[in-house]
């Protein structure tokens, strides 16, 4: 599942890191799932000129998910607490292209879903969605 991922699967410290591509952030009100992952996509596709991409380390810990922008074209760093990340998958009509909703900093009821590219198939896109989906959503369940 977390092919080249997974540093440490000792809970609360384990940590997951590769690079992807980042490829944009879309408002989407109150809506989550998969429906959310389809709308930015779609949205950031029919986008003129097209959004600027990046290659940012992706990071996920006990404490959430940490995006740093390594020649910080858009961004240095940002992060996303566990808290507030609600829902990750692949996009269903491409499976190199996943994203993650997180809650709107501020806000109890407004998401921003936040798109990836795989940029190494030894890191493939499934891995890191299977990882953030089991282990980070997932313990938040069981609190």
């Amino acid at each position: 599942d977390s092919v080249g991922l997974l540093l440490d699967n000792d809970l609360p410290f384990f940590v997951a890191a590769c690079n992807v591509w980042y490829l944009n952030s879309v408002e989407m009100e109150s809506l989550t799932g998969y429906q959310a992952v389809q709308k930015a996509l779609s949205l950031t596709l029919m986008q003129d000129p097209s959004p600027i991409s990046t290659i940012v380390h992706f990071k996920v810990s006990a404490q959430g998910i940490t995006l740093t922008d390594n020649q910080r074209k858009l961004f240095f760093r940002r992060h996303y607490p566990v808290n507030t990340v609600i829902f990750c998958a692949l996009d269903p009509q491409d499976r190199k292209v996943f994203g993650f909703v997180a809650r709107k900093q501020g806000s109890g009821t407004d998401n921003v879903c936040h798109l990836f590219a795989e940029h190494d198939p030894e890191q493939p896109a499934s891995a890191i969605v299977n990882f953030v989906s089991k282990v980070m959503i997932g313990s938040q369940k069981k609190i």
